[in-house]
Order: C-alpha cells, then sequence, then structure tokens
C-alpha cells in the first residue's frame, strides 16, 4: 500500500513536470507523455536503490547481531563449562575431606583401642581369670552374681570386640511434644547379647581406666549417627554424655579435644553433657577444656543433679546452656535440692544466665502438667520415649579402613 501511494506520488509529480517542460519547449504531446513515463521510471529505480540500501544496512546489522549473539552464546558456554569444572572440583575436594574424616576418626578408633589394650592388661594380670569362660557370662540373670574378675573380663572383651551399642532417647518441647533432641546412651553386650547397662559396667569400668574408652568409643558413634541425622533435620542435637573420669584424664582428653577440633563443623548438633559431680571436681584445667570445647562452638550440659545451689554464672562462663534435673526435684523436692526459689520461678532464674531447663526422668501425665505450671519448655522420660538402640543401617554406608567396598562398621542391635 505505502509503495503504491509512493509511485501515485512519483507519476504526479512527474506529469506535473513533463506539461511544464512541454508549455515552455512547446513541445508534442507524445514526447511530453513521453518524459513523464520516463521521469516516473528513473524516480522508481531511485527509490528502489535506496530501499536496497536500507535492506542490506538492515541486513548487516542483523548479521552484526546474530554474531555477538553467537560470540556471547559460546561466551556462555565457556563459563558454563569452566564453573562445571568449579563445581566438580569442589564437590572432589568436599568428598575427599569427608573421607579424610572418616579415615581420621577409624585412626583414632584404632588408637583407643591400642591404647585400651595397655591400660587393661596390666589390670587383667593382677585379677584372677575365671575358672572356665562358661562361668564368666550369665544365661541372662543380674550381674551383681558375678565377681569383679569375670564383669572386668566380660567388659575388656566387649570392648576389645567392639560390642558398644548407641541408644537414642528423645527430648521433646513442651507442650507441643515435638522432638527436639536426643540424648546418646552406651551399653555394653557380653558374648551371649546380654545387655550390660552403665550402673553394671560403670562401677568396674572407671577403677580400671577404661570409662575413657567407653567414652571415646560412645563419641565416635555419636558422630557418625550426627553426620547421618543432620542430612534430614539439621536442627536436632545429640547430647552426648562424658563420664568424670574421661574430663580428668590427662591422656585422653586432649586426643578428644583435637578429635572434635577436626569435627568443629557439628557444634550445632553435638551438645556434651557432664555429671554435676565431674564438675565439682574438675578443677582449673578442667574448667579450661570446657572453655576450649565452648570456644569451638559446641554446647554443654548438666545433668545428675543433686543440688541446685549452684553458681549458675560460672555455667555460663564455661559455655553452659542446659541443665537437667530430675522431675520428682521439681515436683516436690525443691527443698531437699537446697534450692533458692521456689520451682515456679526456677525456669525464669535459668533463663537470666542464658540456661535451658530439662526436665527428666518424666513418667506419667500428671507430671507434665505440674511441669507445664512451672513453665518447663524441654522435657525427657519414658512418657515421651525410652531409649532405642541405632537401627543397622545408620552407619551402613561408612567404609572399614583397609577393607573393600562391600565391609562396613558393624553397629549390632542390642540383644
Amino acid at each position: 500500500m505505502l509503495n503504491s501511494l509512493i509511485f501515485a506520488t512519483y507519476a504526479m509529480a512527474c506529469a506535473l513536470g513533463a506539461g511544464l517542460i512541454g508549455l515552455h519547449f512547446d513541445l508534442p504531446l507524445p514526447q511530453a507523455v513521453m518524459a513523464m513515463l520516463i521521469g516516473v521510471c528513473l524516480c522508481a529505480q531511485l527509490h528502489m536503490s535506496v530501499l536496497r540500501r536500507k535492506d542490506r544496512k538492515a541486513l548487516r546489522q542483523d548479521i552484526t547481531m546474530l554474531k555477538r549473539a553467537g560470540l556471547s552464546f559460546q561466551t556462555s558456554i565457556d563459563e558454563t563449562a569452566h564453573k562445571m569444572v568449579q563445581i566438580n572440583e569442589v564437590i572432589e575436594t568436599r568428598t575427599n575431606e569427608n573421607n579424610r574424616k572418616i579415615v581420621s576418626e577409624l585412626q583414632i578408633l584404632e588408637g583407643l583401642m591400642r591404647e585400651f589394650a595397655n591400660r587393661i592388661s596390666h589390670k587383667a594380670q593382677e585379677i584372677p581369670a575365671p575358672a572356665s569362660p562358661v562361668a564368666m557370662l550369665p544365661s541372662r540373670p543380674a550381674f551383681q552374681a558375678l565377681g569383679d574378675g569375670p564383669l572386668l573380663e566380660m567388659i575388656r572383651t566387649s570392648l576389645e570386640q567392639n560390642r558398644v551399642d548407641l541408644y537414642l532417647q528423645p527430648t521433646v518441647s513442651l507442650p507441643q511434644r515435638k522432638l527436639r533432641y536426643y540424648e546418646a546412651l552406651s551399653r555394653l553386650r557380653a558374648e551371649d547379647g546380654t545387655v550390660i547397662m552403665p550402673a553394671q559396667y560403670m562401677r568396674i569400668a572407671a577403677p580400671a581406666g577404661l570409662m575413657s574408652v567407653v567414652d571415646n568409643l560412645l563419641l565416635f558413634r555419636c558422630v557418625q549417627v550426627v553426620r547421618k541425622l543432620t542430612q534430614k533435620n539439621r536442627e536436632i542435637a545429640v547430647f552426648c554424655n562424658i563420664a568424670g573420669d574421661t574430663l580428668a584424664d590427662g591422656e585422653f582428653f586432649p586426643q578428644f579435644l583435637e578429635y572434635m577440633h577436626h569435627n568443629r563443623d557439628l557444634a550445632g548438633q553435638i551438645v556434651f553433657e557432664f555429671s554435676q559431680s565431674a564438675l565439682n571436681a574438675i578443677g582449673p584445667a578442667g574448667e579450661a577444656n570446657l572453655s576450649y570445647l565452648s570456644n569451638m562452638g559446641f554446647a554443654l550440659s548438666l545433668d545428675h543433679v543433686d543440688t541446685l545451689a549452684m553458681d549458675f554464672g560460672r555455667l555460663k562462663r564455661l559455655g553452659f546452656r542446659h541443665v537437667k534435673v530430675r522431675a520428682a526435684v521439681l515436683t516436690e523436692g525443691m527443698n531437699d535440692a537446697k534450692a533458692a526459689v521456689a520451682a515456679e520461678d526456677f525456669k525464669g532464674l535459668l533463663s537470666r544466665f542464658g540456661l535451658n531447663l530439662i526436665a527428666e526422668h518424666v513418667e506419667d501425665e500428671k507430671t507434665v502438667v505440674q511441669l507445664l505450671d512451672y513453665g518447663v519448655d524441654f522435657a525427657q522420660g519414658f512418657l515421651f520415649g525410652e531409649p532405642r538402640a541405632v537401627r543397622d543401617e545408620v552407619l551402613k554406608d561408612v567404609p572399614v579402613r583397609g577393607a573393600g567396598p562391600a565391609a562396613v562398621i558393624p553397629m549390632r542391635k542390642a540383644g
């Protein structure tokens, strides 16, 4: 449409020009018409030449833009390839780091077991060997029937054969009863599968200097389990108990601190728990060790609390963030525990020092109602869940150092 209008304009202009030329030069009509047609053709040719020039210019611009787009696309491809190489390097680096951590954990475990062998050898020589292997193992009875010698031999064998099981008991928030923490507990197993409870083995293991071994094996398992748990939920932390003997062990505890330094990325997921009696006996060196743990980012917890007449400011300075108190103490034993405030004010007192109150040994709903009246935020006990052995699947992907790809560290269930 536009070209037709332009052509008509050219024709009118040429006709007018031809008429003027004819009048001026007195040309005949056929010659004037011929001049008009020649003028129209020349104008059309000129117009088409201009249009072709514009088209060629536009085409060159389009080609230039396509070349630039091609160069930009190639640059993007090169950058993407470079980033993929970087991502692969990061993945490989992190994989190597994780493998090194696993190897480091296994090396530490091997060192612990060698140290355990050295420690137990002289102690075992002082205690008469049992008359027969059968006499050493009860069929499923109370361990009180065994003498110290057979029980120590049973503990030694359980540790040597890695029959240390990890149990987890939940801690929930109140009133929602939402899972918030786990407490890790250790159990030893005799050869026939009989579970040896802490109250049974600690009486013998502590004098023999073996609690450090138990704690370190427990810690080793805790680190593995926490790495599995935090893949799904990084808000859940695991409380790991450390015995007073381990805290005072000048040889084992520095190794423990070094081990946790290499695993400080788990600072938000592991809480170390110490008894009140252990805390009271640590001395300046022990306080320095606890402060070192806290400075790495690990929170501390106090349990087995016998008296509430304590220095809460000291707890805060050492890095304690949790205090566990038996529910019975809160509901009916505050005076016997020498508390400075009533039960309903105790949680507020701890909060002023940045301490969480966890009520433990909660076993009935009536107690929960009382704890809610006292403002308790966290609770633990059989009402919310009993300690359960960690499933085999939790550690099935952890390879044994020096073994084939199918080998795994056994995580046996309690008999």
